[in-house]
């Protein structure tokens, strides 16, 4: 059947899973957001996020020195625009050509809406802004050459990559890393942003492995990533495969994996990048996701217990994959679609749980073992307490609740979201010349204008 031909009532849009500048650009995927058919407009814009294409904006949003003033740079844009993205006749923008900037635009707005959609489930509840006090919308804005993506008060700008060929990646055509950004600006809004120069450094940690989480889950609800998973890894989730790498640039290039084996140990003496620091909790995370799959697996009767203690205790083997992979082989060729049900329970577990995790935690107090603490506690929520030994176990063998992470080493630099001076206002007001007006600047504000010398 024509998925076009599905009744839905929301709006259709063809967004690509994976990079499609990869070696194998493979094939975008229709999709279908909640905004009614219709209601999204030229950009695409809607009621709640709108997106640009600048033209002659030269750097991000930001604190910036002019004529002995900090000036801030912020949201709206209010210059010229590339022509928008136009809906079809129906409402519709899946008749959009790839490789025109209509396209991307697009491809921008349909994934920060997909992911938006798909957390707001999970959640049970809309997600507003953490910046609806001051704008009423998102802008989402291309900023070419911004050698990253940023989510920010008010927007999220999208930048590229240059490759080593020389040739340039669109994040605005990654998936995964506007679904990242749409994670930070989540974690903001239910979580909260910490004002306060005693903030553990494991919040930051914890905001980069929460981004990344939601991308993770996110591309999970992709028809063609979950059936080319399974087939790749025949449900051995601890291959490597598009599943367990975020940010692809390449086929053979990613800046992390899900699936590591960091430790909280290493951190104890302290850290520099909130990214590194990240890695053992989105470990165990990823490990937590495992354990599920392989418990609903052996519920259905498709692995067997032996099949699911085995992989366990030789997860780190060098031989773990040829001792372990023929057996999944073997399950999985029984019944495919089995295989698949169970890994969507797994990942709709851990969409709720997360949801669950992250709505009882406060920015002002927040660490890894509260993080743990708080997700045994959505399970028994969700569960009534199935999973607590898989909670425990694998947050214990990240170090998770045996040690705490050291103080940060060396200042934050630009590939710091959580310090960055694109990351909040204060009180919607520009603030003046260095020394004057900014005391009450929240504290990653001050730290930004700190390092530039006007704090």
């Amino acid at each position: 059947m024509d998925p076009k031909s599905v009744p839905h009532p929301g709006t259709r849009f063809l967004l690509f899973p994976n990079l499609p500048s990869l070696e194998d650009e493979g094939t975008p995927e229709l999709v279908w957001v909640s905004t009614p058919a219709g209601s999204a407009s030229q950009g695409p814009s809607d009621d709640r996020m709108y997106v640009i294409d600048p033209v002659g904006k030269e750097s991000p949003y930001g604190y910036y020195q002019h004529s002995g003033r900090t000036v801030h740079f912020k949201p709206p844009w209010e210059g010229p625009i590339r022509p928008p993205a136009q809906p079809g006749p129906e409402g519709h923008f899946d008749h959009l050509r790839f490789g025109t900037p209509q396209f991307e635009q697009a491809h921008a707005y349909g994934s920060i809406r997909f992911t938006l959609d798909i957390w707001e489930g999970y959640f049970g509840h809309p997600i507003e802004w953490h910046f609806s006090g001051h704008y009423d919308r998102l802008e989402i804005l291309f900023l070419r050459g911004l050698d990253n993506a940023f989510a920010g008060f008010g927007s999220v700008e999208i930048g590229s990559y240059e490759h080593e060929s020389g040739a340039h990646v669109n994040f605005g055509l990654s998936f995964d890393v506007l679904s990242h950004e749409v994670g930070h600006l989540i974690i903001y809004k239910e979580v909260g942003i910490p004002d306060t120069n005693d903030v553990h450094g494991e919040y930051f940690g914890f905001h980069e492995s929460a981004a990344d989480l939601v991308s993770l889950i996110s591309l999970m609800h992709f028809q063609s990533p979950m059936n080319d998973l399974l087939a790749e890894s025949r449900g051995n989730l601890y291959t490597f495969n598009h599943l367990n790498r975020f940010g692809e640039v390449s086929n053979q290039e990613q800046l992390r994996l899900a699936s590591n084996n960091r430790t909280l140990f290493e951190f104890k003496d302290g850290w520099t990048s909130e990214h590194d620091l990240s890695q053992p909790l989105t470990g165990a995370m990823f490990d937590i996701l495992v354990d599920v799959f392989h418990e609903n697996l052996v519920e259905a009767g498709l692995i067997s217990v032996h099949l699911e203690d085995l992989s366990d205790r030789i997860e780190n083997d060098p031989d773990y994959v040829a001792i372990i992979q023929p057996l999944f082989d073997q399950a999985y060729r029984k019944d495919p679609d089995e295989f698949a049900e169970a890994l969507a329970g797994a990942r709709d577990y851990m969409g709720i749980a997360l949801a669950g995790t992250w709505r009882r935690l406060s920015s002002l107090t927040l660490n890894y073992e509260d993080v743990a603490q708080a997700m045994l506690a959505a399970d028994r929520e969700v569960t009534g307490g199935r999973f607590e030994r898989i909670i425990s176990v694998n947050m214990r063998n990240r170090g998770i609740g045996e040690v705490s992470a050291g103080p940060r080493l060396t200042p934050p630099d630009e590939t710091s979201h959580a310090f960055s001076a694109r990351t909040l206002v204060a009180d919607g007001q520009d603030h003046g010349a260095a020394g004057h007006g900014c005391s009450h600047l929240p504290f990653s504000t001050r730290m930004a204008l700190a390092r530039m010398g006007n704090g």
